[in-house]
């Protein structure tokens, strides 16, 4: 029977092909709008690992979490270098971050802080930052970028940098009077790691001596930028890892209540939840239309077979004639929407994985999320399963029709 399905197929394969396209193309979105959906959260999960708070001015915990780890958007205010000394002499915290944002380079963020960012900033699964060339920096004036910026800008160690007043992708007022010098790339993460400039901290307050209201009032050698007082008066944010997990709310509520100034500590793990509660309902409408794809694809199908039954009365009463009974038709045409319905499952993922190939470079490139085109995960198995069971289902309605037509009535056809 399943050669003789194929041959049926194959004598209409223009109409069996047309049908096969669209539950291909309709498997091929609902599952890559699965996997994308996973990844966006997965790839937003492996940005920031270890670090147990993050701090910064008052506000909301998901703005807080999107400026600071994400660089998107701008911090409501920032933090006082007195505070952020103070709690980070806390006995329970480990280690600590600064981060200092408001600068970029050639539409990168640039980001100051310290050497213990590349000692304890981690993401993925506790990965450490790793250098791909070079070292971190040491003096005022060196820097290190991410993979993204190195390679859309071509640089390469010991280039110089001149970093731009404001975080707009196109600024008129240049700190081209105190360059940087590139000293190291780091390797590729994943995150928007990837697409910043790091400076450290007296590095930033050096290019902006003499700077007044946006304007630059005083050109310094860099020779008089270091003999100046570096040492910040503010930061934008900063990230904290405890000695102990147990002490983190602790510690929160202290930061939370903190007198001296306005601050929010966040938890990075529950901002990310809320964050992703908010695009819960863009998330669930977008698997809708994609379900809606797949049955619209499911229903091309089963018009074409009620449509083609018309036309194969006659052949389905030779079969008849020739010994077939109403169950060999009835399976039949259950095997041939069945076989449909399954080449157009694997032809959509062909297309989906080999899509994935070609587009996940420039998908990370433009948009910082990584796509692994591996093997189907659980959900992605669910959707496969249920688009193949409702494929079959919908076989039935034909070949139903199928079972109840006789020999007479086959016959009798005018053509």
């Amino acid at each position: 029977m399943l050669i003789l399905a194929l041959k049926s197929l194959w004598a209409r394969r223009l109409t069996a092909g047309l049908t096969l396209a669209a539950i291909a193309i309709s498997v091929m979105l609902l599952v890559g709008v699965e996997k994308v959906r996973v990844e966006m959260k997965e790839s937003f999960a492996r940005t920031l690992s270890g670090t147990d708070l993050i701090v910064g001015a008052r506000t909301g915990q998901i703005n807080l979490l999107l400026y600071s780890v994400f660089r998107l958007g701008n911090p409501t205010n920032n933090i006082s270098w007195d505070s952020y000394r103070r709690i980070s002499q806390h006995k329970g915290v480990a280690w600590t971050i600064p981060i200092a944002l408001g600068d970029s380079h050639q539409g990168f963020r640039v980001l100051g802080t310290n050497q213990d960012y590349f000692r304890h900033y981690a993401y993925g699964r506790n990965q450490p930052l790793r250098l791909a060339e070079g070292r971190p920096f040491k003096d005022t004036f060196e820097a290190v970028i991410g993979a993204e910026v190195a390679q859309n800008l071509g640089y390469r160690l010991g280039d110089p940098l001149i970093i731009a007043h404001g975080a707009g992708n196109t600024s008129f007022s240049l700190h081209d009077d105190l360059p940087f010098t590139l000293v190291g790339i780091l390797a590729p993460t994943g995150t928007p790691v990837d697409k910043t400039v790091h400076v450290r901290l007296d590095g930033l307050e050096a290019i902006h001596l003499g700077w007044q209201s946006g304007r630059k009032t005083l050109t310094l050698s860099p020779e008089q930028a270091r003999a100046a007082d570096l040492a910040p008066d503010s930061i934008t944010a900063f990230l904290v890892g405890m000695h102990n997990k147990v002490q983190v709310f602790g510690l929160q509520r202290a930061i939370n209540g903190y007198r001296a100034e306005p601050l929010s500590a966040i938890l990075p793990g529950s901002a990310l939840h809320e964050l992703w509660s908010l695009l819960g309902i863009a998330e669930k409408a977008i698997a809708f239309i994609a379900l809606f794809v797949v049955v619209a694809g499911l229903l091309g199908m089963l018009t074409t077979l009620l449509a083609g039954l018309s036309a194969r009365r006659r052949e389905l009463a030779i079969l008849r004639a020739l010994g077939a009974g109403p169950r060999h038709l009835f399976g039949l045409l259950a095997l041939e929407a069945a076989l449909l319905t399954a080449l157009g499952v694997l032809l959509g993922l062909a297309l989906l994985y080999g899509a994935l190939q070609l587009l996940a470079p420039l998908v990370q490139a433009e948009y910082g999320l990584m796509l692994y085109p591996g093997l189907p995960e659980a959900g992605e198995w669910r959707l496969i399963g249920l688009t193949l069971l409702a494929g079959m289902l919908i076989g039935l309605l034909p070949a139903a029709r199928a079972y109840f037509y006789s020999v007479n009535d086959g016959m009798s056809i005018n053509h």
